[in-house]
């Protein structure tokens, strides 16, 4: 089952894929709510190559990896990867205005789709905030 989820992006298209790739802005944007946050991240961006990041409770009391490996790469307009047996797709499409940004992603069997969809619809629209917020400094 594929969940899907999307925001547009007031930016560029290459700073959008800027802020989605390096890790340092990855730190800053990529967390559900705000009593959790990215410490790490890494990101190895090509087929093939491996990236991970660390998401924490801000009051220490637990914390979890999201790591996969790249499958495709095609900057700056589509990711694949694979996390666990799962995969998911980020298109980045220009339209007036932005960025077209559309994250699917397999579910799974833990949560419902309603849980996974807002989860990871907070986490891109944290993006959105991020991203725009850049570009007005």
């Amino acid at each position: 089952m594929k969940i899907a989820v999307e925001t547009i992006v007031a930016a560029p298209i290459a700073d959008v894929w800027r802020a989605y790739t390096t890790p340092d802005d990855i730190k800053q944007w990529n967390a559900a709510s705000d009593d959790w946050h990215t410490t790490a991240a890494t990101v190895d961006l090509r087929a093939g190559g491996a990236f991970s990041s660390r998401m924490e409770a801000k009051d220490g009391s637990m914390g979890f990896d999201f790591a996969g490996t790249y499958t495709k790469v095609e900057a700056p307009r589509l990711l694949e990867y694979a996390f666990g047996d799962r995969t998911a797709q980020v298109a980045f499409t220009p339209e007036a205005g932005g960025v077209k940004l559309q994250v699917s992603f397999d579910g799974e069997d833990t949560h419902s789709v309603e849980q996974q969809r807002g989860g990871w619809q907070a986490i891109l629209d944290n993006f959105k905030r991020y991203v725009e917020a850049k570009q007005r400094s």
